[in-house]
């Protein structure tokens, strides 16, 4: 769910979302085929873009490209550490994932630091970040994607016809092309969901541990579930945070983008409601309501300086996922009911650079990136598919194609463009605030790709250790993944509902009886006695002092949350 994002050329969040499965020949569920263990790893600094405030150490961990063929051709993983300080309280390793897939998670163990994580959890973990296979500094894989290029990003805009959906299908099947041609050592076949799990145990043996726990948000919800039914024998804690409902970012979960916004708009349309003298949104949350699907419907037709309707519905989505956004996303409505073309320039750029990979996404995810989901803000202004024309490379080139490879391999996806027409008009009609966009097609209707093995279903055999969290309106992972989750994983898990809309539990949000829920269960290793619901507060279950606070204020900053 990191819960990181491009307005001008598109809104990427790379948030909270998906990986991919292993696509040849793959081992039975926790079977990595044997072969020679890794050695343990060489602890270095840490590279100079992996900036932190508290300093952490790096190592590669060599894991197989195939791991069918555990022997044949090995890749690096690139993994940090936050160790623990405290010898007699260390029980382990937590290892972590912010959401993607396609984002960095070197940084997460001094983000959650800086977040405030009890340091009783510090004290009983060497907190782990990791690259995923294909992603920054772990063998990354590349779509050719340049800056020049005008690619919108990963979720698809929101589509007003029949028409609209066709000319996505042209543009999204140039990209399929594009990623194809660029593939060339082959390393997106192998980039899936399941690979990274069996990437993690490998971690987990050069570590030297004998079982694993886990903390991960949005799309990391699905890489900890994929973990947990491929390894349930090595896998110790496992705590999935804004859960996708699978092991995999699949259609399923991009179409309940839609009712997601759906759930999570009353928040704002209550808060813009009682500040209609300031902002002019709507005196009631139903004149707010009218008032924003009017304004999309107009954008569509008559864009503000290139701003249209998928625009804004995309950026008023991620402006939702966190309740410290709401004053800047009415400040945009106004400028943009007002047609203030110079305003929208000057108040897109500057979420740009207070939301780190708001230029891109959330590279989701997701929670961080986002929280986790890699997104995009739509057709507006792209005009028709093109290659590249220059060789200057993308910054986000990287995150958006380690997106498409996993989310693209992980499930099979529709190949016919008039499953993408039905399915948007339905979804347009049933879900009007997010205009159809989670049913549009993407590029993995023309992968070049297609996945061997089974798609990989959340597994009930094994330990009591799964804790599932999630708040009940947030709109980029809905409490349905979460309640999904739950019915899957059965009496291994348990459910912590919580009566909030951000997108993010554990630490990125403050919710005292979540916090206390999790922490306890991290440090005990028991699950409660029965699903956990918390009531909505305003009260701090971090109580951090003035330093802690200011540091952690600084991290969400930083975090673009």
């Amino acid at each position: 769910m990191d819960p990181r994002r491009t307005i001008r050329r598109g809104l990427a969040l790379v948030t909270i979302a998906g990986l991919a499965g292993a696509l040849l020949a793959a081992p039975a569920a926790g079977d990595d085929g044997g072969g020679t263990p890794p050695p343990g790893p060489d602890w270095a600094q840490c590279p100079a873009d992996v900036v932190t405030t508290v300093p952490l150490e790096c190592a590669t961990v060599p894991v197989p490209l195939d791991h069918a063929d555990p022997d044949g051709e090995q890749i690096e993983i690139m993994i940090s550490r936050l160790a623990s300080t405290d010898p007699e309280e260390r029980r382990g390793v937590l290892l972590l994932n912010p959401g993607g897939p396609g984002g960095s998670g070197l940084t997460q163990p001094a983000d959650l630091q800086g977040l405030g994580i009890p340091s009783s959890v510090l004290d009983a973990y060497d907190l782990i970040g990791m690259d995923p296979r294909g992603v920054g500094h772990s063998s990354p894989v590349s779509c050719g994607f340049t800056a020049e290029q005008n690619y919108p990003g990963n979720i698809p805009p929101s589509a007003a016809d029949d028409a609209a959906v066709t000319e996505q299908a042209e543009f999204v099947e140039g990209i399929a092309a594009q990623c194809a041609a660029h593939d060339t050592d082959g390393l997106m076949r192998h980039m899936s969901t399941d690979n990274t799990a069996r990437d993690m145990d490998r971690i987990r043996e050069a570590l030297g541990e004998d079982k694993l726990s886990f903390y991960g948000a949005s799309y990391g919800s699905a890489l900890g579930g994929a973990y947990a039914s491929l390894f349930p024998e090595q896998s110790d804690r496992i705590v999935i945070d804004s859960n996708l409902g699978a092991a995999a970012l699949d259609r399923d979960s991009h179409r309940r983008f839609g009712p997601g916004l759906e759930t999570r708009f009353p928040d704002f349309a209550r808060w813009a409601a009682e500040r209609h003298e300031s902002y002019g949104l709507g005196r009631t949350p139903a004149a707010v309501r009218a008032n924003y699907l009017e304004l999309a419907e107009r954008l569509d037709r008559e864009p503000v300086d290139g701003f249209a309707g998928s625009n804004f519905r995309f950026l008023m989505f991620v402006m939702l996922y966190k309740d410290a956004r709401f004053g800047a996303a009415g400040q945009l409505w106004q400028s943009l009911a007002d047609g203030d073309g110079a305003a929208v320039r000057e108040q897109t750029e500057e979420l740009e650079e207070s939301v780190p990979g708001l230029a891109a996404v959330t590279a989701g995810t997701g929670v961080v990136a986002g929280t986790g989901v890699a997104a995009g803000t739509g057709a507006a202004g792209r005009g028709a598919a093109q290659e590249p024309t220059t060789e200057t490379p993308s910054p986000f080139d990287n995150a958006w194609s380690a997106y498409l490879a996993v989310t693209c391999n992980d499930t099979e996806w529709p190949e016919d463009v008039e499953t993408y027409r039905r399915d948007v008009a339905a979804d347009r009609e049933q879900y009007p605030l997010f205009g159809g966009a989670g049913a549009n097609i993407t590029p993995c209707a023309f992968w070049h790709h297609d996945r061997v093995e089974p798609p990989l279903a959340l597994n009930p055999e094994g330990p009591d250790n799964v804790l599932v969290v999630q708040n009940l309106r947030d709109p980029a992972t809905p409490h349905a993944g979460g309640e999904i989750a739950r019915a899957e994983f059965g009496d291994r898990a348990r459910l912590v509902s919580v009566d909030a809309g951000n997108h993010g539990v554990y630490v990125y949000d403050d919710n005292p009886c979540a916090l206390n829920t999790t922490t306890k269960f991290l440090l005990d290793g028991k699950l409660p006695k029965s699903d956990v619901f918390c009531a909505a507060s305003t009260t701090s279950g971090l109580a951090l002092d003035r330093t802690a606070e200011r540091e952690r204020a600084e991290t969400l900053a930083r975090l673009g949350l």
